[in-house]
């Protein structure tokens, strides 16, 4: 057996942008030695130069040498050179009582929006620990006069805890952004991909049932004249025989076709249907399931989108995981509207979590009431976004007992015309 291809991961971050920012910050630390020297500010010259040098050769080492994909040790690696050069050139120009000390924490604010939790904390901690050292052990600088530019202790204290309360809070928020991002960008793809599989099934059913419709004439043709043959050649026994097998075949092409444009009208039905057909092909799925699915609609005819179905079908499946014996489906048209009310009678939604539902990859609900459902946190999301983009407004609330979701249209957004896609086959019977 075969073992299965490992599809690759994507790069954290690209080497050409840590690359760039690295060229951003060389130019601004000459900038800043520039300045410096221009104003008569004393500092060690040599060390600085060559950290700034440092710098240089390592980006036209990564520049020369052949691309390769960035991987989340290459980007530690990089990033941890940039944060010791910074923390030495600022050990070097005054430690805390550098004007400059804050650009410490871009190496783990890169970091935390690329990298994951582990390998930030870790850079945390080493920037904490840099930013340390360089407040023991700073160089001072010097004005003019040659008198020493010191800071008080307590704003030097003072200077420290906000650097290493900036490390906590730039790599924390960074971090935490950048994963609800993620979250909600793999989200997206997967309501993409949910979207895509309805209308692909539908644009399936449909050229099925359309073939169904168009090829019934041409075989009850086909029949009709192998009919009549058989008839004539009663005296060719051989040739009376074939005519008997091509009108059975007949007969079996279209018991075929009439199962297909079945199946084809039943899974595309009509673009418009009655609101209980499209609650019904929404359910479907879910009716032997174990919970009984009970379905009170009376209302208009509406557009029967794959997406507003396949959002449906999502927040029944979601009310019969947790239901004990029993899902309800209710509409009701009102003041311009449509409602349809899907509960269940099962533990309901945690309160704490009622203001974030819908959101992607939330499975509170499941681990926390029934701890045999395992499931992603995207089925409630994906039918909120597919429902939101349709028009509809969503609520979600405890029923006393059991969970329940409402649905709110304007008829104006849902209604449709009621016509008939596919008139009926023809039929074959003499």
């Amino acid at each position: 057996m075969s073992r299965p291809i490992d599809t690759p991961k994507a790069e954290p971050i690209r080497m050409r942008t840590l690359v760039l920012l690295r060229w951003f910050a060389i130019g601004g630390q000459m900038a800043a030695v520039i300045v410096a020297w221009m104003m008569g500010i004393g500092f060690v010259k040599t060390p600085i130069i060559l950290l700034i040098a440092a710098s240089i050769t390592m980006n036209l080492w990564l520049f020369l040498r052949p691309h390769k994909r960035t991987s989340p040790g290459r980007a530690v690696r990089q990033l941890s050179f940039d944060l010791v050069q910074i923390s030495t050139l600022m050990a070097l120009t005054g430690g805390m009582a550098n004007p400059f000390a804050l650009l410490v924490l871009a190496p783990v604010t890169i970091a935390a929006a690329s990298l994951n939790a582990r390998q930030v904390l870790a850079l945390g901690l080493a920037t904490v620990a840099l930013i340390s050292v360089a407040a023991v052990f700073g160089l001072p600088l010097r004005d003019p006069d040659g008198q020493i530019l010191r800071m008080e202790p307590i704003l030097a204290v003072g200077h420290w805890v906000a650097l290493v309360i900036g490390v906590v809070f730039f790599a924390g928020y960074a971090h935490r952004v950048t994963a609800e991002l993620s979250d909600t960008s793999g989200a997206l793809f997967a309501t993409q991909m949910a979207l895509s599989r309805e209308q692909r099934l539908q644009h399936l059913g449909g050229v099925v049932a359309a073939a169904a419709h168009e090829m019934g004439t041409p075989l009850a043709t086909i029949k009709l004249i192998a009919g009549e043959l058989a008839d004539e050649l009663r005296d060719r026994p051989d040739l009376h025989a074939d005519a008997i097998a091509l009108r059975d075949s007949a007969d079996r092409c279209a018991a075929i076709l009439r199962s297909m444009g079945r199946a084809g009208k039943d899974d595309l039905h009509m673009r418009a249907a009655p609101l209980r057909a499209v609650l019904e092909d929404a359910a479907q799925p879910h009716m032997d399931r174990g919970p009984l699915i009970e379905i009170h609609a009376e209302g208009p005819v509406i557009h029967r989108d794959p997406a507003i179905i396949h959002a449906l079908r999502n927040l029944i499946q979601n009310a019969v995981d947790f239901a004990e014996s029993r899902v309800v489906i209710e509409t009701q048209v009102t003041q311009g509207a449509l409602v349809v009310t899907v509960r269940d009678d099962g533990p309901g939604y945690p309160p704490h979590l009622l203001s974030r539902i819908g959101d992607p990859y939330l499975t509170r609900r499941a681990e926390a009431q029934r701890g045999s459902y395992e499931g992603m946190g995207l089925g409630l999301f994906i039918a909120k976004t597919l429902l939101e983009r349709s028009g509809a407004r969503l609520t979600f609330a405890n029923g006393g007992p059991g969970a329940m979701v409402s649905v709110r249209w304007p008829l104006d957004r849902i209604r449709a015309q009621d016509r008939i896609a596919l008139a009926h086959n023809p039929t074959f019977d003499a």
